[in-house]
């Protein structure tokens, strides 16, 4: 864990982080309708057991309830949401003001990502915006808030205060850039990552090898990335057809040879092997859960890996 260092921003997840705290992260994909209670029951599930919960962005480019809205709903109900902002659907006008948006309501964390290619999603001959990357993205909040101003150089009233994180894929190829890819986003004012989910161990402990040879493990706080299974058939699929996921044929094996009936047990196992190891690893700041569709066993993963209850700041 790291040492205690200087907190910037009113963001719980920065001050547990800066104090030396393992820090537990979770995620939930907003509707794809206007119902408010789909956020309000998983925020209510999750409320407890960890520290902030990301809003994903028309994850695959399927179009759901937008990010902010359902940042708001979790703010309402007292978790402190993560804000994700893809660059693939907004122009710097838009992202600038969703930015403002959500800074008027105290929102305090922002992961800035590129987005998944449209054709994935329901609008496959929707236009890429694409007028920032993700890289530029970083930069953008950065400026508006340590220099309080736009893009276009005019001052900014009450500039945001966010926390700025990104996502790292320590699995796609080319592995070589890897590290250098993370080492760009450090320099365009990244402070948090939150990685690819992680089933390769060995691998992802070769590039946190890597991460350290440089020093950025003392640039950045790194949140290593878990999606438990729930049976075998997901083990196969994202081994197979999820770009930049890197799942060992003995992880699907072990899955595979398990009884139908006990494959869920064992992919929570799994998880919580996973976390034990990676606590291991220096430079590794805490944990991003993402349970997709399955947010009711975060609190038992949580739970069974001794990260609970977790830690207060103030």
């Amino acid at each position: 864990m790291s040492q205690q260092r200087a907190v910037k921003t009113d963001s719980k997840l920065e001050k547990i982080l800066a104090a030396g705290h393992l820090a537990v992260t979770s995620e939930c994909g907003p509707p794809r309708g206007s119902d408010p209670d789909v956020i309000t029951h998983k925020g209510n599930m999750l409320k407890e057991y960890v520290d902030v919960v990301n809003i994903t962005d028309n994850q695959t480019s399927m179009t759901r309830m937008c990010s902010l809205a359902a940042c708001i709903r979790l703010k309402q109900l007292g978790v402190e949401p993560v804000l994700q902002m893809v660059t693939r659907d907004r122009n710097r006008i838009a992202l600038q003001s969703d930015i403002l948006g959500a800074a008027s309501f105290d929102i305090t964390n922002v992961l800035c990502l590129s987005g998944d290619h449209q054709s994935f999603g329901d609008c496959p001959n929707g236009q890429n915006v694409h007028d920032l990357d993700s890289m530029q993205l970083i930069q953008t909040v950065r400026y508006m808030r340590d220099e309080g101003k736009f893009l276009g150089g005019d001052d900014i009233k009450r500039p945001p205060k966010m926390f700025v994180g990104a996502a790292a894929n320590p699995f796609a190829d080319p592995f070589e850039i890897r590290v250098p890819r993370l080492a760009k986003k450090i320099a365009a004012g990244v402070e948090f990552i939150q990685t690819q989910c992680i089933y390769n161990l060995d691998k992802f402990e070769l590039w946190m090898k890597q991460v350290r040879d440089r020093g950025l493990h003392e640039k950045v706080y790194i949140l290593a990335g878990l999606t438990p299974f729930k049976n075998a058939g997901m083990a196969k699929y994202m081994r197979s057809r999820v770009p930049g996921m890197d799942v060992p044929d003995d992880v699907v094996k072990r899955m595979s040879d398990t009884p139908k009936e006990k494959q869920a047990e064992e992919g929570l196992n799994i998880c919580i092997e996973s976390i034990e190891r990676l606590k291991q690893i220096e430079g590794v700041h805490g944990f991003h859960i993402m349970a997709i569709e399955w947010e009711e066993k975060v609190p038992e993963i949580v739970k069974r890996a001794g990260l609970w209850p977790r830690p207060e700041v103030s």
